[in-house]
């Protein structure tokens, strides 16, 4: 019972924090990062300023959170994957768990115009380009560790882990940007793919 009731505690955990990110997220792509407070936050995904307090140090920290968690799900999907997988193709797949959620748009909305111009506002923001930083880092460090353990390598030792950790996060960014970007715009899945796939083939030029 107390096990029940500590991963009822966890999970109630977990869906406050997702629903105070996307809060943010949805305030700052519909009206702009300056005119988002932390009681708008909080008001929006039905808490109090003190839960936000909780969870988050700063309305960028709340923002950036997905971006954060989505990494690390890449991570663990990673450390999930069958153990005679080849790396790149473990990856592959362990980045297609990660973007599982699908389109960066909030359960039930469409990824509309007005919707993707400001998810580019937001995030070029220059207020917010140290959160994406500090969160890149520590999930590259995570997904270091899993790459480590995965190829039988050492994180402090060998180069592998972090410069594959690197070019995942690299990688991942330019889904994200290529995404926002194309037009026509494809499914986010198939910039993935395609990223990735160039990624495994050794980035070959162009033909």
């Amino acid at each position: 019972m107390d096990t029940d009731r500590a991963g009822l505690r966890e999970r109630k955990k977990r869906e406050t924090r997702i629903a105070l990110s996307w809060a943010a997220i949805r305030l700052t792509v519909e009206r702009g990062f300056d005119h988002v407070r932390i009681e708008d936050i909080a008001a929006e995904a039905g808490v109090s300023t003190r839960t936000f307090s909780n969870y988050f140090g700063s309305k960028g920290e709340a923002i950036v959170a997905r971006h954060h968690d989505r990494a690390c799900a890449i991570a663990a999907a990673l450390r999930d994957r069958p153990a005679g997988e080849p790396i790149w193709e473990a990856i592959t797949h362990a980045a297609l768990d990660g973007f599982a959620l699908g389109e960066p748009v909030p359960s039930g909305q469409a990824a509309d115009e007005s919707w993707v111009e400001g998810l580019r506002l937001m995030v070029a923001e220059p207020a917010l380009q140290g959160e994406f930083q500090k969160a890149g880092a520590a999930a590259e460090a995570e997904f270091a560790l899993a790459v480590a353990e995965r190829t039988g390598t050492d994180v402090n030792r060998d180069v592998y882990p972090r410069l594959v950790a690197g070019v995942v996060g690299a990688a991942v960014n330019v889904v994200t940007q290529q995404w926002l970007v194309a037009d026509p715009r494809p499914s986010l899945e198939d910039v993935l793919r395609d990223v990735f796939g160039r990624l495994a083939a050794g980035l070959p030029e162009p033909r």
